[in-house]
């Protein structure tokens, strides 16, 4: 058993385990809320120690807190921000809505460590997690800030970087499949050619407008609750104290965050996040339909579509022998699956902004997080072991286009729309090409046909016309 020590707040003792450095307020919350086994990641539990930093140097430089004290504090809070005291960090997420008991667990936890600091310099001084380490804030401004910026933050460390390689990787393969032309498909039927290069063109701007609206999703990131304090009225807090400390979170980030221009809405409500977690969803879309078409097109490797050479990574199945399978868009999809359902959770926490403040702020959080944690880390996966090695089959993609019946639509303006569909049902009732029944009805003299039935022609903008 290990040893205990008790602890106080103002409902009284709590037992605490010696060498936790929570406290009694952090003690009730694992005993009230024994839920899951979800914890804040590391991204939240930065952004808190990284506010409560700045906000010690802040009230250092107002006078308002003792110097030894608020140094005590500063280096305590840098531990929390580099994850040396993470053990420490143990609330469930599903708690009170305002994320209250995880913020005393931060200043419960900065406080004894401080104490401890202070004591190895051999300086016995009282610190209090609410009157030094929470002074001039209230866990309705600090939670919905360090949402904002754990989530500001890890879009620009994880997710848009990796993007960004995605996205240059799939213009690389436009690029290089430019030449290649292949059937295109609507309705899950053959369609007119279209090369190769086209289709991945089109992957490639869909990676754009994605970070697009990620970026534009962002902006709405960069306002701060901070300085709102109980209900935005900013009660109990210096005027100059949430500029200041915003301006170290910017500096210290490399992000340009702003203090909120109506504190009431950025506590009551949580638009910004539920229109990140949208923008979130919206490029998990994006990258469904990528890797979907990938898979699909990768199909085979004989009887299946085969337009694509799809990387072999590990063996597809216990029982048949050689087989392979598209595991690396299978793990994005699931990825992109999980971070819809995500998006549904949020969207449900944004709409609990009742009165001055929102009550679901945990749970939001930890769900916009997990999507941005799993896109990037999917995404990055997906880049380096299935696009870059992708390789398509130019011989595959050659004989597709040549047995398809939708060649027929190159005569349409050259023979009629009706005669070219009787082609194209004669083509498929006698199992043979459209340019071989064009030839046998001799139609078009062999300049024409060669001309008009060029697949590589029916990739470009023009209508065929007769040659005389």
């Amino acid at each position: 058993m290990k040893e205990k020590r008790y602890e106080y707040d103002s409902m009284g003792k709590m037992t605490v385990p010696s060498d936790a450095l929570y406290g009694a307020q952090t003690a009730r919350a694992i005993e009230n809320f024994p839920i899951s086994d979800l914890r804040f990641p590391r991204s939240f539990i930065f952004a808190l120690g990284l506010i409560k930093r700045e906000a010690a140097k802040t009230n250092r430089e107002l006078g308002l807190i003792e110097n030894k004290i608020a140094e005590a504090i500063i280096k305590s809070a840098d531990e929390v921000m580099k994850g040396d005291l993470d053990e420490h960090f143990i609330v469930d997420i599903f708690q009170t809505g305002s994320g209250t008991s995880t913020n005393m667990n931060v200043n419960e936890v900065i406080a004894n460590r401080a104490k401890q600091i202070l004591h190895m310099q051999g300086e016995s001084v009282a610190i209090h997690p609410n009157d030094h380490v929470n002074f001039g804030q209230s866990s309705n401004d600090v939670i919905p800030t360090a949402m904002h910026v754990a989530i500001a933050r890890e879009l620009e460390l994880t997710l848009l970087p990796s993007l960004t390689k995605l996205q240059a990787l799939l213009v690389e393969k436009e690029q290089e499949f430019n030449s290649i032309v292949k059937i295109g498909r609507t309705h899950l039927q053959d369609a007119t050619p279209i090369r190769l290069g086209q289709v991945f063109s089109g992957f490639a701007r869909q990676v754009t407008l994605a970070m697009r609206r990620l970026q534009t999703a962002q902006e709405g990131l960069l306002e701060l609750a901070l300085g709102g304090t109980a209900v935005g009225t900013g009660i109990n807090t210096h005027p100059d104290f949430a500029s200041t400390v915003i301006l170290g979170i910017s500096q210290a980030t490399n992000i340009s965050f702003t203090e909120a221009t109506n504190h009431f809405e950025a506590q009551a409500a949580k638009d910004a996040v539920v229109m990140i977690s949208a923008a979130l969803k919206n490029c998990a879309v994006s990258l469904y339909k990528i890797a979907n078409d990938i898979r699909h097109l990768g199909s085979g490797p004989r009887c299946g579509l085969g337009e694509l050479i799809l990387p072999p990574v590990q063996p597809g199945s216990s029982i048949m022998p050689g087989k392979v399978n598209p595991v690396m868009a299978e793990s994005l999809l699931q990825v992109c699956a999980q971070v819809v359902g995500n998006d549904a959770t949020v969207t449900l926490g944004g709409l609990s902004g009742n009165f001055e403040l929102n009550v679901m702020m945990p749970v939001m959080v930890y769900n916009v997080l997990q999507s941005v944690d799993l896109l990037a880390s999917g995404v990055e996966v997906f880049s380096t072991k299935l696009i870059q090695p992708l390789q398509a089959d130019k011989k595959r993609c050659t004989l597709l286009i040549e047995k398809s019946l939708a060649m027929c639509t190159a005569l349409a303006p050259v023979i009629g729309y009706d005669n070219a569909a009787q082609i194209a049902k004669e083509a498929f009732q006698t199992g043979r090409t459209i340019r071989e029944v064009v030839h046998e009805k001799n139609i078009l003299t062999e300049t024409e046909l060669e001309k008009i039935l060029n697949p590589t022609e029916m990739t470009h903008p023009g209508i065929a016309k007769r040659i005389t």
